[in-house]
């Protein structure tokens, strides 16, 4: 393509939402800086779960989600897993696996900071969401939001943060200068790992796994008045426009990508896609849609303006597609996509050609 420019439903107490961050965390981790030749570090475990928790790695949620977020600066990547117990730090340039970072039993989403000195992991097992520096890798910041706190959003300017929690049924807003919750919103069903701002910041989008619904959440009205829009199909991930009048979410269930009118609601279509998709993730030049199909190992590629797909990112002999979820990331330019799979690797990928052109991570 040429481009154009049940204890599931734990309740989130008080105490939690009260409870002070504990900073400056123990950690096992050697000191400089993440670009040395060789550098591995480990967190070491905390908290009361050991690796293993049973069959399900999380008792409070049975979902699987992967995660990966690349830099502001477009240096490094971090991925995981939420049946892994650790998180992989990639040296994007050289696409050399540079540090592990241990100690996690269900970890959910992933959130650089606008400088790209650190990051955000939410831990739903845990039911925390730690700051890990990129210098370091030691935690620097630790904010207990219940167990079964899952997917995140972050404002532009790095100050707000929004966690979902599966479990409890709520969205908490964190104020992230003083690492605490401001408030909690209740009312929605399981919602997982889809979680969008709008652009603008002033709206935000929970995806309720229960029922195939999003809400939009207004958040300049002091009531938080909400929308509910329907017609999903086992939802997935989303992405929303720069303007805010389009939504595009995943239909895991009818293999398709839901195109929603955010003023009225109202699904416009439903572009067919691979099977089981889980991604929908917008190019920042929003020249290209990228659906992550699970089962099919592929991308379909969906042009925006048209809401056709116009053409499939396969396995390669330079790469390979394995598992691919919604965990995907593009440069700030939208000419190169990064893809996690399931193996905790990474798949970059023109965009213009539709080609996987490296393997990131495999050592």
């Amino acid at each position: 393509m040429k481009r154009r420019r049940n204890p599931r439903r734990m309740i989130l107490t008080t105490t939690a939402l009260a409870a002070l961050v504990l900073s400056g965390a123990a950690a096992s981790a050697s000191t400089g800086s993440p670009k040395a030749k060789g550098f591995h570090t480990t967190v070491v475990s905390f908290g009361a779960y050991s690796s293993a928790v049973g069959e399900v790695r999380d008792p409070t949620v049975n979902a699987t989600n992967n995660t990966l977020a690349v830099s502001p600066d477009e240096r490094f990547a971090v991925a995981t897993n939420s049946d892994s117990d650790h998180l992989v730090v990639i040296n994007v340039r050289s696409g050399r696996k540079i540090a592990e970072i241990k100690g996690y039993v269900s970890p959910r989403n992933v959130l650089f900071a606008p400088d790209s000195k650190s990051f955000t992991v939410s831990d739903s097992a845990r039911g925390v969401v730690d700051r890990i520096s990129m210098r370091s890798f030691h935690v620097q910041q630790r904010l207990p939001l219940g167990a079964g706190v899952f997917g995140t959003a972050q404002s532009r300017d790095g100050k707000w943060l929004y966690a979902n929690n599966a479990a409890a049924d709520t969205v908490s807003v964190v104020d992230l200068a003083n690492n605490r919750p401001s408030k909690v919103i209740t009312g929605f069903a399981e919602p997982r790992q889809g979680v969008k701002l709008s652009y603008a910041g002033d709206k935000l989008y929970v995806t309720n796994f229960e029922g195939g619904r999003i809400t939009a959440v207004d958040l300049t009205s002091a009531k938080l008045e909400r929308k509910e829009i329907g017609g999903f199909d086992e939802v997935r991930g989303l992405s929303i426009s720069r303007d805010g009048t389009r939504l595009y979410a995943a239909n895991s269930k009818s293999n398709t990508i839901s195109v929603v009118d955010t003023a009225s609601g109202e699904t416009i279509t439903k572009v067919p896609v691979g099977k089981k998709p889980y991604g929908a993730a917008l190019s920042p030049d929003e020249s290209v849609l990228f659906s992550g199909n699970m089962e099919s190992n592929t991308l379909t590629a969906v042009d925006p303006e048209t809401n056709k797909p116009v053409g499939t990112v396969k396995s390669g002999p330079k790469g390979a597609l394995k598992g691919p979820r919604q965990a995907i990331s593009f440069s700030a330019d939208s000419q190169t996509a990064w893809v996690l799979n399931e193996d905790l690797t990474v798949a970059e990928v023109d965009v213009s050609d539709l080609e996987v052109t490296r393997v990131l991570g495999k050592r």
